[in-house]
């Protein structure tokens, strides 16, 4: 599995927690910063961000992906639209959670979403 994480760099525990969540070993990681300058339009900055990925059409559409999004939800939307375009689905994300009580504040794998099921469960309530 490919992890594309545009957000806090995770730790070795992080990465064990999703394997175990998933039943899948993670092959590679691939770091994207996702700031971006407020002042500019966001989609460009968007596209941009996945391009870093750098993986090709065929990539896109076969590989099993995973992703951690970015903490600022107009960056996150914007990047789930970017995402399925270039998938053909909407690939399952990562939820963090802070470590209740944990000093300094760490967080830890909370669930995976699997965002293509949510889809299917919704259009069933149209």
């Amino acid at each position: 599995m490919l992890l594309l994480n545009f957000s806090h760099p995770l730790t070795p525990d992080h990465l064990t927690q999703v394997e175990v969540l998933t039943g899948q070993k993670i092959e590679r990681v691939v770091e994207i910063p996702s700031q971006i300058d407020p002042q500019q339009p966001l989609v460009p900055q968007v596209t941009a961000l996945a391009d870093e990925a750098g993986l090709s059409p065929a990539e896109w559409q076969t590989l099993p992906l995973l992703v951690n999004p970015p903490s600022l939800n107009f960056i996150a939307v914007v990047l789930l639209v970017e995402l399925h375009g270039r998938c053909g689905y909407f690939p399952p994300h990562l939820r963090m959670r802070p470590v209740q009580g944990a000093i300094p504040p760490r967080y830890e794998v909370a669930e995976i979403l699997n965002l293509q099921d949510v889809r299917s469960a919704a259009r069933g309530r149209r």
